[in-house]
């Protein structure tokens, strides 16, 4: 959750480091490349990063007996705004949220399954 390698194994490739401050980018394939920034870090338990122009994203884990809880917190959706690449965040969030679902749902977990 909190090195380059783990996050490329279930989300997308990338040149993050785990120090605040640190400028990296997520490699989105066909959407190119977006510049990050880490804005919060609390090992083991959270990281925070800002994602493009208007997003932040933080992943924080939560120990639960034998389970560890997973919480993916996406902000920065405004009705009123565009991306940098001009599509309105509504539309935008419908895409996302279903890539979401797919991500934490299916491929998070069967990166750590067994």
């Amino acid at each position: 959750m909190s090195t380059a390698d783990g996050i490329a194994s279930w989300w997308m490739p990338n040149t993050f480091e785990p120090i605040l401050g640190h400028e990296f980018v997520l490699h989105a394939g066909p959407y190119g490349d977006s510049p990050c920034k880490v804005t919060e870090l609390d090992p083991p338990h959270r990281v925070g990063f800002d994602w493009g122009k208007d997003w932040h994203l933080s992943f924080e884990l939560k120990r639960l007996e034998d389970k560890t809880e997973f919480t993916l917190i996406h902000s920065g959706w405004d009705p009123e705004k565009v991306t940098e690449f001009g599509q309105p965040h509504p539309m935008v969030r419908d895409i996302m949220d279903s890539g979401w679902e797919n991500i934490v749902k299916e491929k998070l977990p069967s990166r750590f399954d067994g």
